[in-house]
């Protein structure tokens, strides 16, 4: 049983299947009390954070539309929003556990970083709806060669961001930038969209049809779709 911390977008069709099916179970066991798999790492992990488990659900259902599937199972998760503290391996150790296992698979949607300047190319959309502040330190970081994080330590850093709720002006931001990376590739002119799902709607739809490579390998296209389809009143007490 496992809950990856890492963006779906780098799972395999195996593993982010395994994941969907894995969470419903967690949920099941956590919820019902049951004794199968109480004491297991992720369970204890998990028993205080169904809402947020309930969020990592939402993720893991918007990657998969975004490769085809079709979701007919919403799962529980009543409880609070804040994620937990822990991981039973760290981000960066999940990259290489991943990258072992897919040698002889299928990849993801997103190919495993080998670089720390790739990883934050995957990234850079997803943190400029959260934190453009970081954007610009990340980015001077990677300009002097003596202050360039490892993958490691960027994969830590960036996985804690990534659980925020953006804000409403910073997620538009992010959007008008995914839909600027289109129109570099001469697909579209200025979009006239007037609600963010719409726009990313339409920029997803794009970028398939298209392989518009920075954009499909980017966190953005299945993390920023859980919350322009999310109620207002639900971003409250997530973080």
């Amino acid at each position: 049983m496992r809950v990856w911390d890492v963006n779906p977008g780098y799972l395999n069709r195996q593993s982010l299947l395994g994941e969907h099916r894995e969470m419903h179970a967690l949920v099941s066991i956590i919820e019902n009390e049951k004794r199968g798999f109480a004491h297991h790492p992720e369970t204890l992990r998990w028993r205080r954070h169904l809402g947020a488990l309930k969020l990592r659900h939402d993720l893991v259902v918007e990657e998969m539309a975004l490769r085809g599937y079709r979701h007919h199972s919403p799962v529980g998760g009543s409880g609070s929003g804040l994620w937990p503290e822990t991981f039973v391996d760290t981000p960066g150790a999940q990259f290489a556990i991943l990258s072992r296992k897919y040698e002889q698979r299928e990849p993801g949607r997103i190919p495993l970083p080998r670089t720390v300047q790739q990883l934050w190319a995957q990234h850079r959309y997803s943190i400029l709806a959260r934190d453009t502040a970081l954007v610009q330190e990340v980015e001077q970081w990677l300009t002097e060669a003596e202050r360039v994080p490892t993958l490691e330590q960027l994969a830590a850093q960036l996985v804690p961001v990534l659980r925020r709720r953006p804000s409403q002006g910073q997620l538009w931001q992010a959007l008008q930038h995914m839909w600027s990376e289109i129109g570099r590739a001469g697909l579209a002119p200025a979009s006239s969209a007037s609600h963010p799902g719409t726009l990313l709607e339409t920029i997803r739809q794009v970028a398939v049809r298209h392989q518009v490579v920075p954009l499909l390998e980017s966190t953005a296209l299945s993390d920023l779709a859980v919350w322009v389809t999310r109620p207002l009143q639900e971003w409250e007490g997530i973080g």
